[in-house]
C-alpha cells in the first residue's frame, strides 16, 4: 500500500504516535548471540505443551508466528531455534526504549515491553513534525539499540496502531516484504482502510470475537459501519458494541495516559508433566513465591494482594485471592498465602499450569505490619496462613537483605536456603516468566 509523506502533516493533524518493536524478544537475543543472526529463531517453550511468544523474520518465513503451538512450529521449520524466555533481560531493553521515548517526548504511554503510544501535541510549538519526530526516534533506536521498529503516526490511537503495522516488514509467499519504517496513516488512507480492512484489524478483536462477528454476517470494518449498535450490544455487550461502533468510524477518543504504574507481578508455569494434587504443588508454589518475591525487592515494593490459578488438563481455569492486611515481598510469607490458597481449589483432574500473581502494590517504606492481630474472617486454615505470613514478613527482614546483597553481588546462584537446594546442588528459583511459554524439557519443573 503505497503511502504519500508529503505534505508532512501537522501535529494538530498527526498527533499520535505508535511505536512497536520488531520481534522484539526474538531480537534481543539474536543480539546477545550474534551467531543467531540469519537464522530461524523463536523465544518460547520447546516442549510438547510450549506455545511461541516471539518469531524472528526468517522464521515467519517458515509460517511460525506468536501464539502458535510450538510443536506446530516445528513442524513447519524443522531447524527451528526455540531459546526460553529472559524477563529481566527484555525488561532491560525496555527501560532502554523508554528512556530513548522519553528524550522525544514526556507524554508516552508504555503498553507492553516493547509498545508504546506518544502525544507529540505538548511539541507543537516547537516546531516538531510528526514524521520528523518519528523518523529521529526511529533512527535513535537502531543507533543506541541495534534494534528495528515500525511507528504509526495518524489522528487516533486506532490509526497509529494500525499504521504501525503497515511500518514494519511482513512476510507475503514465504518472501519478506520490508516495511516503511514510519508510516503516516491520511485522512485517505483512513478513509480506504475503514472500506477495507477486515474486523480482525480493529484493536481488541481477537478470534473469539472475530469468530462471533463473523457468524453474525461481519467480515469488514464497514460492516460494523452499517449495523445497528443494539445488535452489535446483543451479542457482544454494551462496552464491546460502543467500542467496535466507534471503531468502524474511525473514531477513538482514548487519551494518551502518561503513568501507568505496574499493577501487578506474576509468574506462570507449564508444567510438562502434570501435577497431581495440593501437595504436589507446594514445591512450585514455594518456587514461584521466590521468583515473585525477589522481584518485588527489586522493585522495593510489597504486595497485599496473593492470587493463584490453576490450569487443568481439561483447560478449565480456578483462581483464588486473598487480600492481607499488611505487604509482603517475603518468599516465606508468599508461599504460606499461596498453599492456602491453593488447598481451596477442588482438584478434580491434574494440574498443567500454576500461576502466583500479586497485586495492590505498595512502597516497601510504606508498608505496616503489626507485631500481632486478630484476623476476623476466613476458613481457619486461611487465618493460619496470614498469621505465619504476617510472622515470616516481620522475622525474615534482616535475611531477606542479606541474601539479596550477596546475589547481587555474586549472582543469584551464590546463596540459597534449604528450599533451594535439589539433588544437583543449589538451584535459585528461575527468573520471572521463564516458564510462561511452557516448558523447553518435557520432565522440566
Amino acid at each position: 500500500m503505497s503511502n504519500s509523506v508529503e505534505p508532512d502533516p501537522s501535529i494538530d493533524e498527526a498527533p499520535i504516535l505508535h511505536v512497536d518493536m520488531d520481534a522484539f524478544f526474538a531480537s534481543v537475543e539474536i543480539l546477545d548471540d550474534p551467531s543467531l543472526r540469519g537464522k530461524p529463531v523463536c523465544v518460547g517453550g520447546a516442549g510438547a505443551r510450549g506455545v511461541i511468544a516471539s518469531a524472528s523474520y526468517e522464521a515467519r518465513r517458515y509460517g511460525v508466528r506468536s501464539a502458535m503451538p510450538s510443536v506446530v512450529a516445528l513442524r513447519k521449520c524443522p531447524q527451528l531455534i526455540i531459546l526460553p524466555g529472559r524477563f529481566d533481560r527484555y525488561e532491560e531493553y525496555s527501560s532502554r526504549f523508554h528512556d530513548i521515548v522519553r528524550d522525544i517526548t514526556p507524554l508516552f504511554e508504555p503498553i507492553s515491553l516493547d509498545e508504546v503510544f506518544c502525544d507529540l501535541r505538548g511539541l507543537s510549538t516547537l516546531g516538531v513534525r510528526p514524521l520528523g519526530a518519528a523518523r529521529h526516534l526511529r533512527q535513535r533506536l537502531r543507533d543506541e539499540l541495534h534494534l528495528e521498529c515500525g511507528i504509526g503516526v495518524g489522528r487516533n490511537k486506532l490509526f497509529a496502531k494500525l499504521g504501525s503495522k503497515e511500518a514494519k516488514p511482513s512476510v507475503v509467499d514465504g518472501r519478506l516484504r520490508p516495511g516503511a519504517g514510519v508510516f503516516w496513516v491520511s485522512p485517505e488512507v483512513e478513509a480506504q482502510w475503514l472500506e477495507t480492512l477486515p474486523v480482525r484489524a480493529l484493536w481488541g478483536v481477537g478470534p473469539a470475537t472475530a469468530e462471533k462477528l463473523h457468524r453474525l454476517g461481519f467480515r469488514l470494518v464497514r460492516d460494523l459501519a452499517k449495523v445497528d449498535a443494539e445488535i452489535l450490544r446483543h451479542h457482544l455487550g454494551p462496552a464491546m458494541a460502543t467500542v467496535l461502533s466507534a471503531y468502524a468510524r474511525g473514531e477513538d477518543d482514548r487519551p494518551v495516559v502518561v503513568e501507568r504504574a505496574l499493577k501487578s507481578i506474576g509468574h506462570d508455569q507449564t508444567f510438562g508433566t502434570s501435577v497431581v494434587g495440593a501437595s504436589g504443588l507446594a514445591p512450585h508454589v514455594v518456587h514461584h513465591a521466590g521468583i515473585v518475591a525477589r522481584a518485588l525487592r527489586q522493585r522495593g515494593q510489597v504486595a497485599k494482594t496473593v492470587t493463584v490459578g490453576v490450569r487443568f488438563d481439561d483447560l478449565s481455569m480456578v483462581q483464588r485471592s486473598q487480600t492481607l492486611p499488611f505487604g509482603v515481598d517475603d518468599e516465606g510469607a508468599l508461599a504460606s498465602v499461596a498453599q492456602a490458597l491453593i488447598e481451596g481449589i477442588h482438584m478434580g483432574s491434574s494440574v498443567r499450569l500454576l500461576a502466583l500473581h500479586v497485586s495492590s502494590l505498595l512502597d516497601r517504606s510504606d508498608n505496616q505490619v503489626q507485631l500481632a492481630f486478630d484476623v476476623e474472617s476466613g476458613a481457619s486454615g486461611t487465618k493460619q496462613a496470614i498469621e505465619s505470613s504476617r510472622q515470616q514478613q516481620v522475622s525474615n527482614e534482616a535475611l531477606r537483605d542479606v541474601l539479596d546483597d550477596i546475589r547481587h553481588r555474586y549472582g543469584t546462584s551464590a546463596v540459597g536456603v534449604a528450599s533451594d537446594l535439589e539433588a544437583e546442588g543449589l538451584h535459585v528459583q528461575r527468573q520471572r516468566g521463564s516458564h510462561a511459554f511452557g516448558p523447553t524439557e518435557p520432565e522440566e519443573r
